[in-house]
């Protein structure tokens, strides 16, 4: 520990944007010495507030709140509370990215711009603003194709579904506990094959430790009743219901179910998590209500 707090000092004189960087490996190595000598109960989350900063200046991006996607402007939160961690967790999808960014590599640097200035933009509404700058950020640094779950969603709200499925694909292949990038390749297959087809195609992933995701899964998988899915997660913590209800409402609109999905896409909008939260997929349930020219509020 005092030789975390002795690079925690070096960390501090360093300028950004060099600062968030350490700070993430400082994060990562801390919590893996924790997990050695106790139960690790750490909830990290990355902060969002690129809403309310210049889209080219780079905050910190971890604080100690939830789970995240990995490492690179993950916003995806759930709360976590448990000693174990899916694979992702500790996962720094482009290590030699990173280290090239330290020390002085521009076109790595510029791709972790890209990809934070793609997330303002998909969260501001401006979809394709938001892929053209993912794909920069490719361009830039072609290591982070495999981890820009974010270039996905954006792709499925622009109808471009078998790149999407390609680009979840390529996420799962690294991430094999990520349930949600799962059922987001089955959204674009089944826009492309049908449900039963892409069922036939769905893909298997690892054990996810969050109550609603594993229940999602199934339904996706299997076929299942949504409105039993949410109703099982209405009187549990906020962030499950508000994702019950997201993956119910993508449940119907894969059935072609447009009515039903608007009930529970709007609902999981109007929670008190889709409200508050700063996490991406709530900022996600308001762009998929913008794109269907549904009212939110």
């Amino acid at each position: 520990m005092a030789q975390s707090s002795s690079l925690g000092s070096y960390f501090f004189n360093l300028p950004l944007p060099l600062a968030p960087y350490l700070e993430a490996f400082l994060l990562h190595f801390t919590a893996t010495a924790m997990a050695s000598t106790q139960t690790l109960k750490l909830t990290m989350s990355l902060s969002s507030s690129s809403c309310h900063h210049h889209s080219s200046s780079l905050s910190p991006l971890f604080s100690l709140k939830t789970q995240t996607k990995p490492f690179i402007f993950s916003t995806r939160i759930h709360n976590l509370q448990y000693p174990t961690f899916s694979r992702r967790f500790f996962l720094l999808p482009s290590v030699s990215g990173i280290w090239d960014a330290l020390t002085g590599n521009n076109n790595a640097r510029e791709a972790v711009i890209a990809v934070r200035r793609g997330m303002l933009l998909f969260r501001q509404g401006d979809v394709s603003g938001s892929l053209a700058e993912f794909d920069k950020a490719i361009e830039l640094d072609p290591r982070q194709k495999a981890y820009l779950w974010q270039r996905g969603l954006s792709l499925y709200y622009l109808d471009r579904f078998e790149e999407g499925a390609e680009q979840f694909r390529l996420d799962v292949a690294q991430n094999p506990n990520d349930t949600e990038e799962s059922i987001w390749c089955f959204l674009c297959e089944a826009q492309l094959y049908g449900v039963e087809q892409a069922r036939k195609r769905f893909l298997q992933v690892g054990r996810d430790p969050r109550p609603v995701m594993p229940e999602a899964y199934n339904m996706f998988k299997d076929g299942g009743d949504p409105e039993k899915f949410v109703a099982a997660f209405t009187n549990g913590p906020e962030n499950e219901y508000f994702y019950a209800s997201l993956y119910a409402g993508l449940y119907y609109e894969s059935q072609k179910e447009p009515d039903a999905a608007k009930v529970h896409i709007v609902s999981a909008c109007q929670s008190p998590y889709g409200q508050r939260s700063d996490d991406y997929m709530a900022s996600l349930a308001k762009v998929h209500c913008l794109c269907r020219n549904w009212s939110s509020v």
